[in-house]
């Protein structure tokens, strides 16, 4: 009788089989790519918001408006911007301007009620979006809080 020096054929597939399944549902757990895209577009997002209040202070400084609580400041020939000592205020309005964001089916911006709130900017339709359109559900949302400093404070979560 002959003795047996390893796997048959059908077992070493049997086996690769298994470990593709296993790998298959095994993955998503592992791999969080939905979350790691929402997470890249709002670094975008940051990134837009940090490059248009640069060329609003610009802008502003051009005009002689950089000094100002209170002023418009034109960014192109038909768009206005509210602005705070140059810098984007802290409304949805100037923001969604100033980044020419398409609030009715991919963004959310939330206004706080004065410059010391944060104005909150979230993806709609998100996972992270309660449906309600008042405040993101988790924290994967961008805050744009300008205080009384000269530089506006953008925070991500």
């Amino acid at each position: 009788m002959r003795k047996q020096q390893g796997f048959t054929l059908i077992e070493l597939v049997v086996v690769i089989i298994i470990l593709g399944i296993l790998a298959v549902t095994a993955a998503p757990k592992f791999i969080n790519l939905q979350g790691d895209a929402y997470t890249s577009t709002l670094n975008g997002l940051k990134g837009s918001l940090q490059g248009a209040n640069t060329l609003v202070y610009s802008k502003a400084a051009i005009a002689g408006q950089e000094k100002g609580d209170d002023e418009t400041v034109a960014i192109s020939d038909t768009d206005n911007v509210s602005a705070r000592y140059g810098y984007l205020q802290n409304d949805a309005t100037s923001i969604t301007t100033a980044l020419q964001l398409d609030t009715t089916s991919e963004w959310t911006i939330v206004a706080g009620s004065d410059q010391t709130e944060a104005t909150v900017l979230y993806q709609t339709n998100s996972p992270y979006d309660d449906g309600t359109g008042s405040s993101p559900a988790v924290d994967c949302h961008l805050e744009y809080t300008q205080l009384n400093l000269l530089v506006p404070y953008l925070r991500m979560k």
